[in-house]
């Protein structure tokens, strides 16, 4: 069977690059998206802050804000946080399944989320619905880095639904199977195909994995 040959829309580490490499997968990268933190006013201390994304934790840190407790989703966020010092509550994987972990154990309390300019409105939205005091703060914008991807390939791997509207400006999906890091880029993936594997866990290694086992599945 010839090599499988993967698109991948955003730059891998050296590590991800070999768990492709090792499964004699080939593939070319390239960021379509570019995310850009913002000069954000907020208070000096806040109790309550919900974080959905690395980038929303990254573009926060130096700002140096006091922050009591952190309210998050993904294990590499959760990491971010705890190595700036900051307590983490609450964590979850899905934005939905904090929303549900706040309303159910912190309905009373206020929150700040730190977003970026294309947040999905899942977890704004539940809260609002159960009378969560929400404050948003955009803290950075997401860019579209569009780009036509020349000659064949089996797949294409998205990290984000702002990946995907960026990947469709220039290219099409034909006969490409998609790997999605999530529930929410899956929704935007089935906007143009319905032939999508869904990581398991909202982290790039397990797009990988997943990548890697349908793969020797059909090798």
């Amino acid at each position: 069977m010839s090599i499988a040959r993967i698109i991948s829309t955003k730059k891998l580490t050296q590590a991800q690059k070999e768990l492709l490499l090792n499964a004699d997968i080939s593939f070319i990268e390239a960021n379509f998206i570019e995310t850009v933190p913002l000069n954000f006013e907020t208070d000096s201390h806040i109790e309550n802050v919900i974080f959905t994304s690395q980038n929303a934790v990254k573009s926060t840190v130096k700002k140096k804000i006091k922050i009591d407790n952190c309210f998050c989703v993904g294990d590499k966020t959760e990491a971010l946080l705890n190595d700036a010092g900051f307590k983490v509550v609450e964590k979850a994987y899905q934005a939905k399944a904090l929303a549900k972990k706040i309303i159910e154990n912190h309905p009373e309390k206020s929150f700040t989320f730190f977003c970026g300019d294309k947040r999905r409105e899942e977890l704004p939205g539940i809260l609002k619905k159960y009378g969560v005091n929400l404050r948003e703060v955009q803290v950075y914008k997401t860019e579209l880095t569009s780009r036509t991807i020349q000659g064949d390939f089996d797949a294409v791997m998205f990290f984000s639904p702002s990946a995907v509207e960026s990947f469709t400006k220039q290219n099409l999906f034909e006969d490409l199977l998609v790997f999605c890091i999530g529930k929410t880029t899956e929704a935007e993936a089935k906007k143009y195909t319905n032939n999508i594997i869904t990581a398991n866990k909202t982290t790039i290694e397990n797009v990988i994995v997943q990548v890697v086992k349908h793969y020797k599945q059909n090798d």
